[in-house]
């Protein structure tokens, strides 16, 4: 080789080397799949999981190339789901395993939320894109490592929530946002879905044999089955899950943040709520509402587990969420008139209720209404798919293709951190206590005066049952920090101990 022939080759390989350290592999990997397919990795198979993957089955030019579970017996169904198709996964029951394959250029991680960060940083650190399950941390610490991997490996990572990838719901928000029903006061969000007892045990719940529990509980300390169930009931656990308002508040709540344009997480938070009607191992709240003050126009949230009728202290039988019948929410607005919202009477009650001066719209229903009650103006209702636009990022190579970028689904879940971190260091309090805290606040006064009445119909007593109100936390939104009064205990549930070797890195 002379030396021109050298300096040509050196050129080309390191024009090469900076084409590959600009792309992530999974880009490389995309080319080199069959037909172009995208090789796509479900994580996670429970109810959601085998959902995702009947969403991918049909999504053109997508394979799923692998499955992944800690437990054995949760294969079948999603591979029913594939039946019919010339799909055959190969299984792991080791998330790290699974990395390795080069066969698999994108992963949808469908986990318990204890799980979800860390297994999107090392999707990251692997060269592979990836979809995240909402909530998209455990923590608000973890949220923003996750954003900064997806930035520093140049990865793909959406925050797979539903509401940006509706089309007539991007029209409502467009519309709203251009002043169309005049200027935004306030957003409301709220769930209403009945929750029931998860039972007490009077000691610890045998792990199933088909479960590896060491991996299950990954980064959260590894603990006795202290319930009689392991999947599922994590979400009312503080250790695995983030209650109601870490499980659906971030859908709510990013619809909140989405329409009212912030790209920040508020500068005050309060929070008060309790576990009412039995008494069970759940720690989590199953009744609540935040308020998140943004010095300008305010985000107000709230659940309720409990259904239209009482219901009797450790009451344990199961009533299917969908089928039980909730109340019809109640909220007023500031000009003291009722919201109109629909309600079919059966089955999970929820919405995310953008107040303008000239009006209201019903952002689940996609109509508006003046505050007469007449129907202003409505939207399609098609349906949307976050797997089919995180498809198109991953193909296309472009971030702008994402509906819900990672860093857009970190301050979404950060909000529903922020509200928790409110109430668990919150302090048993009577009504006329919390009434005395938040009297000047006519958004607070009246989520709560609906909030008391609806506990007044479930007879729950707060002699035997308290109420648990939390301080009005002050928050650093820059840098993602609480100051002033309660900042050292509230700073401290901004990450957690991890578990070695599952710990989410300073440094990713």
């Amino acid at each position: 080789m002379n030396r021109r022939q050298f300096l040509k080759n050196s050129v080309s390989t390191t024009f090469g080397i900076a084409a590959a350290s600009a792309m992530p592999a999974s880009s490389w990997a995309n080319v080199a799949g069959a037909n172009n397919d995208i090789r796509v990795a479900v994580v996670g198979l429970g109810g959601q999981g085998w959902r995702h993957a009947a969403k991918y089955r049909n999504i053109p030019g997508v394979r799923i190339t692998a499955l992944c579970d800690v437990d054995e017996k949760r294969f079948d169904r999603t591979l029913k789901v594939l039946e019919g198709t010339k799909q055959k996964p190969k299984l792991y029951k080791e998330y790290r395993k699974l990395l390795e394959d080069k066969n698999v250029d994108a992963i949808s991680i469908v986990t318990p939320n204890h799980w979800h960060s860390l297994q999107g940083i090392w999707a990251c650190q692997a060269g592979k894109d990836a979809t995240v399950e909402k909530p998209v941390s455990h923590n608000i610490f973890e949220g923003r490592k996750l954003v900064a991997a997806s930035r520093k490996y140049n990865c793909l990572i959406q925050g797979d929530f539903d509401s940006r990838s509706i089309p007539g719901l991007r029209q409502a928000v467009s519309d709203i946002q251009k002043g169309e029903f005049g200027k935004i006061v306030a957003a409301r969000g709220y769930i209403y879905k009945r929750r029931t007892s998860i039972g007490k045990v009077k000691g610890p719940h045998r792990v199933s044999d088909s479960v590896d529990y060491d991996l299950w509980t990954g980064p959260a300390p590894l603990k006795p089955l202290m319930r009689n169930r392991l999947h599922y009931v994590w979400h009312w656990v503080w250790d695995t899950g983030n209650g109601e308002l870490g499980n659906n508040g971030p859908h709510h709540l990013d619809l909140c943040r989405w329409v009212l344009g912030y790209d920040r997480l508020p500068r005050r938070v309060m929070s008060a709520g309790g576990r009412f009607g039995y008494i069970d191992d759940g720690e989590t709240p199953n009744t609540q509402f935040v308020y998140y003050d943004y010095g300008d126009v305010p985000i107000v949230y709230e659940f309720r587990g409990l259904g239209d009728t009482p219901v009797k202290f450790n009451d344990p039988k199961f009533v299917d969420p969908q089928e039980a019948r909730m109340e019809q929410y109640r909220g007023v607005t500031r000009k003291g008139i009722p919201f109109k919202t629909f309600y079919k009477g059966r089955g999970v009650h929820s919405g995310v209720l953008a107040e303008c001066e000239g009006g209201y719209v019903d952002l689940y229903g996609l109509v508006a209404y003046d505050y007469k009650g007449k129907v202003i103006k409505k939207w399609d209702k098609e349906d949307g798919d976050p797997k089919a636009s995180f498809i198109k990022a991953v193909r296309s190579r472009k971030r702008s293709d994402l509906r819900n970028d990672i860093l857009e689904g970190h301050l979404s879940t950060a909000l529903s951190h922020l509200g928790n971190i409110s109430y668990r260091l919150g302090a048993q309090s009577s009504p006329e206590q919390v009434q005395e805290v938040i009297k000047g606040n006519k958004d607070l006064m009246e989520v709560f005066g609906r909030f008391q009445i609806h506990l007044a119909k479930h007879n729950i007593d707060f002699g035997k049952t308290p109420l648990k109100s939390g301080p009005m936390l002050e928050f650093d939104s820059e840098k993602e920090k609480f100051v002033g009064d309660w900042s050292r205990e509230a700073n401290m549930f901004l990450s957690r101990n991890y578990r070695r070797p599952y710990v989410v890195p300073e440094k990713v």
